[in-house]
This record gives structure tokens, C-alpha cells and sequence, in this order.
């Protein structure tokens, strides 16, 4: 197939198209760089400048490239960021996806998949998060994305775009040639790592008397690769849906910086800090509908394992992509 992958120079979208080309597919990346880097674009890849929110760009490329599909990974996705500047997250996630959806009707491509967030929940009435659990995200950011899945619902009622929406929360983890660099890096384990390159002098854990064994908040933490290969298998859905990922347990803060502390043999040290608003205790997907339906199985279960990877890359480009 040939598959046009938006936002496919991020964290995510890099990994997802080193897969495609792995399996055989033609690759097209539009980015505009904002987020992503251009050195995390597969060199097989065909690279696309462009933003979706100058509608004619993304119009002109459907157009001229015709895919079968379309990967769309483009979002800003900071909740913090989103609580200060809601009208960014509303104008990139929402209106900018709308644009594509728009010019994909146009150039007649109706297959898409979706990269969501289990932040479309907000805090869940019980745990595992599965996908009959109602959605009630508690800032704009999972409202955004809650929005365009919305929107994807009345596309393919009434313009027949088939669609697969894939929530998930903490994707972590590298491959040999791509890996994890935000320009601002929220994310727990590149900034525990940044304490074991010797980048940052601590890394804090905010909130220690949760309703947990250890104190801290768990989450559930999803190997970069096992994600990906999640949007390659939505590619070869019949109907539209909506699936959750994650690895069926979970560690708390406490443990990955623990697990951190043995894969890289490195001192870490921790400051503690009260806890954050809107912070819940346990947040973990149940990925039960997807493995039933489409056969998804993670590779990676153990942080360990996932820790690891990312530490490899991290040691080999401790600059991330210098750009």
C-alpha cells in the first residue's frame, strides 16, 4: 500500500514509518516540523513540508499522491500546555484534522487511522480502561481529541470514511534508529534518562501518598514498536472502530525510576513534590477488543525491556536529533 503518514517526523509517526517500509509499503511524510525533526524521517521515506492548516498544502498533496490510507499522528500534546493555550489545542487537533479529512473526501482516499489518547476518558470509573467506559476528559487537550473522534464518527456516517481510532497513554521505548525528543520533554522516562546521561541533576516525582502501594502514580507504558505495529493491523479493518491499547498492567513512578536506575547502573536522584491537579491515581487500557479483533499481541510486556531500548538510543544520540 501506499500510505501517507501526517506528523510522520514525531515520535510516534517515525517509528510507525520505519515499520510500514520495513513490511513493503511506499511511505509519504507530511510534517511541518513543528514538533517533529527531520532527521527522524526514514530516508526511504518521501518527505512533504506542509502544514494542515493551510488547507490547499494538504489538499495539493492528496491530490497529487492519491494514497491508499492516511496515518494521521499530527497533534500538539501537553496537557499542561493545553490548560494554558486551549485555543492552540482546539485549532491544531480539531480544525487542522478537519482540513485533512476534507482534502482526503476530495482526492476520494477513505481509509484513515487515528492517533488518539485514553485522555478522552478522563478519570475512569474502574481500571482497566475499556472502551464501554464514557468519556469525560478533564482538560482541553483530551477534549480536543475527543472532538475529532466525533467528527471521524459523522465522516463515515455520512461520507464513508472508514476509520480506526487507537487511545493509548504512555508510549515509550526506540528502535535502533529512532527514538524519543520532544523539545519539551514531559514524558517520565527520556527525563529519567537524562538524570543517567548526566543531562539533568534530579528527576521529580510529583505526588507520594496516592492511593497506590508505593505512593505514586502507576501508568501504563506501551512499547513504541508494539504501538506502531497497532496502526499497521488497523490498516486491514473492514469497518470503522475504536480500539485501546495498552499492556495490561502498570508501574508507578516509583518503579520505572527504579527499573532506570538498574538498566543504566547510574545514580538517580529524586526530589519529591506535591501533586499535580488533575493527576489520577492509576490510569491503565485494556487492549482485551483489539487483541479479539484484529489478533494485536504487545512483544514487549516487561518495562525492562522497554527501558533498555530507549537507554541504547539515548546513550547513541544523547543530543536526541541536534536540530
Amino acid at each position: 500500500m501506499q500510505i501517507l503518514v501526517v506528523g510522520g517526523a514525531g515520535y510516534i509517526g517515525s517509528i510507525c514509518v520505519e515499520l510500514l517500509l520495513d513490511e513493503g509499503h511506499e511511505v509519504i511524510v507530511f510534517d511541518n516540523l513543528t514538533e517533529g525533526h527531520r532527521r527522524a524521517v526514514d530516508e526511504r521515506a518521501v518527505f512533504i513540508g506542509g502544514d494542515l492548516a493551510r488547507r490547499e498544502e494538504i489538499s495539493r498533496v492528496l491530490y497529487e499522491t492519491k494514497p491508499d490510507a492516511v496515518m494521521h499522528f499530527a497533534a500538539n500534546a501537553l496537557v499542561g500546555e493545553s490548560m494554558q493555550n486551549p485555543s492552540k489545542y482546539f485549532r491544531n487537533n480539531v480544525c487542522a484534522g478537519i482540513n485533512l479529512l476534507d482534502a482526503m473526501l476530495e482526492a476520494g482516499v477513505h481509509r484513515f487511522v487515528f492517533s488518539s489518547t485514553c485522555a478522552t476518558f478522563g478519570p475512569p470509573a474502574r481500571i482497566p480502561i475499556d472502551e464501554t467506559l464514557p468519556q469525560h476528559p478533564i482538560n482541553p487537550y483530551g477534549e480536543s481529541k475527543l472532538m475529532f473522534e466525533n467528527v471521524l464518527r459523522w465522516y463515515d456516517m455520512i461520507h464513508g470514511l472508514q476509520f480506526v481510532s487507537l487511545r493509548y497513554f504512555n508510549a515509550a521505548g526506540a528502535t535502533e534508529k529512532f527514538g524519543e525528543d520532544h523539545r519539551t520533554e514531559t514524558h517520565l522516562i527520556p527525563n529519567v534518562l537524562k538524570v543517567a546521561l548526566g543531562q539533568k541533576q534530579h528527576v521529580e516525582i510529583y505526588g507520594t501518598d496516592y492511593e497506590t502501594p508505593d505512593g505514586t502514580c502507576i501508568r501504563d507504558y506501551i512499547h513504541i514498536l508494539d504501538l506502531s505495529r497497532a496502526h499497521i493491523l488497523a490498516l486491514g479493518t473492514k469497518e470503522s472502530a475504536f480500539y485501546n491499547l495498552g499492556t495490561g498492567g502498570g508501574s508507578s513512578v516509583r518503579e520505572v525510576i527504579e527499573v532506570c536506575r538498574g538498566v543504566t547502573e547510574r545514580e538517580i536522584p529524586v526530589i519529591e513534590k506535591p501533586r499535580r491537579p488533575g493527576d489520577p491515581p492509576r490510569l491503565i487500557a485494556s487492549s482485551a477488543k483489539i487483541k479479539r479483533e484484529l489478533g494485536w499481541k504487545p512483544q514487549f510486556e516487561d518495562l525492562g525491556a522497554i527501558v533498555e531500548s530507549a537507554w541504547r538510543w539515548h546513550q547513541k544520540f544523547p543530543n536526541g536529533y541536534g536540530d
